[in-house]
């Protein structure tokens, strides 16, 4: 790996802008693949970064390049994948086509499957997985706002990638067992869709006790799916996966001063699936339900949670409307009748 790596972001969205900006702003060489809408945004305001803690960054938009054709991939040192599931095999083949046979690729999404999409599409590469614990909110005209804590994971190898891409406001380390951790983030990423569905910022759905037994719910019949298969995730915060929905069922009160020491939530954080509802783009329902649902047929178990949540969410998908805005009474009234 050369010393100045040209990196190109794949798929620049609101956590590829945010991380791909972030390495620019620290004199790195990056360049974003993107959408025409999103790089005519930067190109007349560059990219304004911002979090939780108070961090702001401006980015010009002369210190990145911005490019709509994939043959960008073709100079490329890092090439990082930032698109949804579902179009991670597009991307792959477009990697395949253009990008240099030894340029590393690390997957930045979400779900557990993009990284063995991508090893399959992409043989003898330096392929490794990845794990975002943060939330990006898009602010418009640039504007990328960080709004929960936690550091990027990415799958060991041969170069030190992690020190590559750990930059100031950035921390990156490297894990031998990255697929737990994916699956650590796994049964985080399943309250993306409640938290659509109920139309509430994260924090306000949060200190909702009815939302939260139903992410205890949904964790607990996820986690025994996962365990049946031998799957053995490692927590993305302090407190162990398998006391998680206990400590969702406390209180309000109680449950605040516990999760203030897991993790730090600002009260802009919505999940990804709220805002591609909003947008009336499509989700990763079937990347995140969707999977616990094939997971529990295979091992012949019951998952009437994701079940139901995931047909909620096909249903908003088709309608259009936005967020739903259901009370978490609802979900379970119909849970009572499946």
């Amino acid at each position: 790996m050369r010393a100045d790596p040209h990196i190109v972001v794949a798929g620049a969205g609101a956590i590829g802008c945010f991380v791909g900006g972030l390495l620019a702003a620290a004199g790195a060489q990056v360049t974003l693949l993107l959408r025409a809408r999103v790089a005519a945004e930067i190109r007349t305001h560059g990219l304004t970064l911002t979090d939780f803690d108070g961090m702001a960054q401006k980015v010009s938009a002369e210190r990145l390049a911005l490019s709509e054709d994939p043959t960008c991939l073709a100079g490329a040192d890092l090439v990082l994948v930032t698109v949804k599931s579902g179009a991670t095999a597009q991307i792959a083949r477009l990697i395949d086509r253009h990008a240099p046979a030894k340029c590393p690729v690390v997957s930045l999404q979400n779900g557990v499957s993009n990284a063995a999409t991508l090893r399959d599409m992409l043989p003898g590469r330096d392929l490794r997985g990845g794990m975002v614990p943060f939330n990006v909110v898009p602010l418009g005209q640039g504007g990328y706002h960080r709004a929960t804590s936690g550091d990027i994971v990415i799958e060991a190898g041969p170069d030190d990638l992690g020190a590559v891409l750990g930059v100031p406001h950035l921390r990156v380390t490297e894990s031998r067992d990255i697929e737990a951790v994916q699956w650590g983030k796994f049964l985080i990423n399943l309250n993306n869709a409640l938290n659509a569905l109920s139309g509430l910022p994260l924090k306000a759905q949060l200190h909702d006790r009815g939302w939260r037994r139903l992410m205890a719910d949904q964790w607990a019949e996820a986690l025994a799916v996962l365990r049946a298969h031998g799957i053995r995730p490692v927590s993305t915060t302090p407190v162990d996966v398998g006391k998680v929905p206990w400590i969702l069922r406390l209180p309000t009160p109680l449950f605040t001063r516990v999760a203030a020491q897991m993790l730090t939530i600002d009260d802009q954080a919505r999940t990804s699936m709220s805002y591609d509802l909003m947008a009336h783009r499509p989700t990763e329902i079937d990347a995140l339900q969707g999977e616990v649902i094939r997971l529990g047929e295979s091992a012949g178990r019951r998952t009437p949670i994701a079940r139901l949540v995931l047909d909620l969410i096909e249903t908003a998908e088709l309608a259009g409307q936005g967020l739903p805005n259901l009370p978490a009474a609802a979900l379970r009234s119909e849970l009572g009748r499946a």
